[in-house]
């Protein structure tokens, strides 16, 4: 794939991933006004603000610390793991970042993550599988690949979008369980509409919520590997690494749906992986929106330049 397709791809994934993000907020407006018309009182929509805010900070800080936990990843020493420090350090000089913590994941099967809240607080793991599987230019591949996710500060907004995606289904959750108790309070035939209006927005915004998350963690992936391949000026290899990797079905064994969308591949084994002929496995366009991560044959294909 050519450098300047390769920067065209970046710049518009850039683009669509802020237009979803204006839209996630936009969403998020909505289900607090309905919450707070329902039960009319202005003060559920402030104070659905401050808890949204409040777990953003939250995330900021200690997310990387509880993915990596969740992962059950383990820090290194160069002297552990020297090819992946060595090319990890290396990708970072060449990339202008400062040397990401590494750390393993005791797991046979191969996947890889990015973490942290910044390019000065962030951590690349690995798993022993994908570090014993690739070779040395596969490997570089996946590890440009999430130093990407650094650069473009992805981990940092998939963390956003994350809390947000939680905060918006508690708000949903608190509703119901409301509505179950026999809360909220009648309404006349002239509030009827709005009404409906605020029930149906509170019902259809998680889903809605995650369907964007979705969206947002597949264009970060096709961003991420246009920018790796930038990086090791070497398509094939990142190609050939997510080929190895596809043909695995098996989940890990920490595998985490709250986690999923921040691996190279989906870790719950659901990868759709390649057979053993090529041939591009058939994926309807509606199967794609509940997807954490593109298809591996479109990733491929990006990043060869094929149609």
């Amino acid at each position: 794939m050519s450098t300047v397709s390769l920067y065209t791809q970046q710049s518009k994934n850039v683009w669509k991933t802020w237009a979803y993000m204006f839209f996630f907020i936009l969403l998020f407006a909505i289900i607090g006004f309905a919450l707070a018309f329902y039960y009319q009182d202005v003060t559920i929509f402030y104070i659905a603000i401050a808890f949204s805010l409040i777990m953003n900070l939250f995330s900021f800080w200690y997310s990387d610390k509880i993915a990596l936990r969740m992962a059950g990843a383990r820090e290194i020493t160069k002297n552990e793991y020297p090819d992946f420090w060595n090319i990890a350090e290396n990708l970072s000089i060449a990339a202008g970042l400062p040397m990401p913590k590494l750390y393993v994941i005791d797991d046979p099967i191969p996947n890889a993550f990015a973490t942290g809240r910044d390019k000065n607080h962030s951590a690349i793991a690995a798993t022993t599988g994908i570090l014993s599987m690739l070779n040395k230019t596969e490997l570089e591949g996946v590890i440009a690949h999430e130093l990407s996710h650094i650069g473009n500060m992805d981990i940092l907004l998939s963390t956003i979008v994350v809390i947000m995606v939680s905060a918006i289904s508690f708000l949903s959750q608190i509703f119901f369980n409301s509505r179950f108790f026999g809360g909220g309070r009648d309404r006349d035939n002239n509030g009827g509409l709005m009404l409906v209006l605020s029930i149906f927005a509170i019902i259809l915004a998680p889903i809605a919520a995650t369907i964007i998350q979705l969206a947002i963690s597949r264009k970060r992936e096709f961003l991420a590997d246009a920018s790796g391949a930038i990086l090791t000026r070497y398509p094939e290899g990142l190609a050939s690494a997510l080929k190895k990797i596809s043909s695995f079905s098996q989940p890990l064994q920490h595998a985490n749906n709250a986690t999923a969308h921040m691996y190279i591949v989906n870790p719950m084994g659901l990868n759709g992986q390649i057979r053993n002929d090529d041939e591009e496995a058939k994926i309807s366009w509606f199967a794609k929106i509940f997807m954490t991560h593109p298809p591996v044959q479109e990733r491929i294909k990006a990043l060869m330049g094929e149609k």
